[in-house]
């Protein structure tokens, strides 16, 4: 079920890009951090960067690699790619569904860890060449 509301900066929640994207765009469901405030004059729409287990190749400015506490279902070390953010519907967004105890399905969000949202924050602007390139 689509989020029916904005969630806070740092959120994490998962993206459906399936449709209306095309390659070499997203295009498949996975997690993506909340980078947005909520703005009034813009409701139903938040800014997203999303969230992979593949290591970029090349690794690049742009790229961060997450703390291990910053997205604790991930299996294995994760990584924002902050040149592929996009705007999109809270339609397109939910919780991550998981199975609690007992088999019932429950439904979590997680907070973005505050170093992790500042490294983001930056690799954001190396992506929109907000900043001097070089190193």
């Amino acid at each position: 079920m689509p989020l029916t509301f904005h969630p806070t900066t740092g959120t994490i929640v998962v993206c459906d890009y399936g449709t209306g994207f095309v390659a070499p765009e997203m295009v498949k469901v996975r997690p993506v951090v909340i980078i947005s405030p909520r703005f009034r004059s813009r409701p139903g729409l938040c800014t997203v960067v999303p969230l992979s287990s593949t290591e970029p190749a090349p690794m690049e400015r742009y790229h961060h690699r997450l703390s291990a506490a910053a997205y604790p279902p991930a299996r294995g070390p994760m990584w924002a790619k902050c040149d592929m953010l996009a705007t999109v519907s809270l339609a397109r967004l939910d919780r991550l569904k998981v199975r609690g105890a007992g088999g019932k399905r429950e439904y979590l969000t997680f907070l973005m860890p505050p170093d992790d949202m500042a490294a983001i924050q930056v690799c954001i602007r190396f992506a929109l060449g907000l900043v001097d390139k070089q190193p």
